[in-house]
């Protein structure tokens, strides 16, 4: 007897939730929350200087939120410093704070070392990639431009290989909520990864389940691609022309969320979410857990994966991303807390 088709489609989407996975803590000695990031720091990229930006206050449909009033913004911390402390950097005017709701963010340093943070943002659940200069005298961000395109419907992180321009994932083909949750039940494994310059934005990778972090190799050779819900990381060749061809997938047992390169090494860190059932069906007494793995020598015929840091939900929940910086590791979150950690 087979079941019927709508139970094995449950039976699927559980497995690509990961419904049933409990964690088993990995514990980091010396680590302390972040003070002032209570609702989420989604992203976070840190420059080869030591700064690190954290993109705070994400709001989806359908997501648990801690300060669903608030709008988001952009932090930033000195890793540099004995004892960092997390400050929110002024916008310029003219930019809409109110609606303000960023998602993945990338930083990109032009030759004359102007420093520019490309951010998805989500205004009243719309799509737009925002792009600042980065005024670090005034501690501030001076908007320059938004960016929209009929190929941006549902973008979710972002690497900027241009001082305008991009590699995105969209880990939704439509924009529409009900099509969204229609598209991903009965995974067509539509989602995309599209690069946009000023004078071309074409589709250069498909058939992602779910499209989500993105990043780049050291050597600027490769894009790393997180399919969060077949619990993948892709690994594709960029071309002269900026086309991406496939070259390999890596699988975990894990909803991968954003992809960081350790500058020291090259390896591979990465957000996870051991269950995803959790993280969006939210339940105080049964929080969702956190997970970070480093994967060294992707490209070789067997990468190492260890878990670097995992946690039940106890201290950290719903852990989005892990970036690192002269063995100091920052782990970021979809809707919590957010760690730091001396390694």
């Amino acid at each position: 007897m087979f079941p019927p088709p709508h139970k094995e489609r449950l039976f699927k989407n559980r497995n690509r939730l990961k419904a049933s996975r409990e964690v088993e803590s990995v514990d980091l000695p010396n680590c302390h929350l972040i003070k002032g990031i209570e609702a989420g720091s989604e992203d976070i990229d840190i420059l080869p200087n030591g700064l690190a930006f954290f993109s705070v206050g994400l709001k989806c449909p359908g997501l648990h939120s801690f300060a669903p009033d608030k709008p988001g913004g952009i932090l930033m911390m000195d890793l540099k410093e004995e004892n960092p402390r997390a400050l929110e950097l002024r916008i310029s005017r003219g930019f809409n704070l109110a609606s303000f709701n960023p998602h993945g963010i990338s930083t990109f340093i032009d030759d004359d070392n102007t420093v520019y943070l490309f951010v998805v943002n989500h205004p009243e659940f719309k799509n737009t990639v925002e792009i600042f200069k980065f005024e670090e005298e005034e501690n501030s961000l001076l908007h320059l431009k938004t960016i929209k395109h009929e190929l941006l419907p549902s973008v979710n992180d972002i690497i900027a290989v241009g001082p305008a321009h991009f590699y995105a994932t969209n880990d939704h083909y439509f924009s529409d909520p009900f099509l969204k949750y229609l598209e991903t039940y009965l995974n067509l494994h539509w989602t995309n990864v599209v690069y946009y310059s000023p004078d071309e934005v074409k589709v250069v990778a498909e058939g992602f389940d779910s499209a989500n972090g993105i990043n780049i190799s050291p050597d600027k050779k490769y894009i790393y691609v997180a399919d969060i819900l077949a619990h993948e990381i892709h690994v594709l060749e960029k071309h002269p022309n900026m086309n991406l061809t496939q070259l390999k997938v890596l699988k975990l047992d894990t909803l991968v969320d954003n992809l960081s390169i350790d500058p020291s090494s090259g390896d591979i860190l990465v957000g996870c979410h051991p269950n995803g059932q959790k993280l969006f069906v939210y339940d105080p007494n049964n929080p969702p857990s956190s997970e970070v793995l480093r994967i060294q020598n992707i490209l070789s015929e067997k990468p190492t994966v260890t878990t670097v840091y995992a946690n039940n939900g106890s201290v950290l929940q719903g852990s989005s991303v892990a970036s690192v910086y002269d063995r100091k590791l920052l782990i970021g979150t979809l809707y919590h807390r957010a760690l730091y950690c001396q390694l």
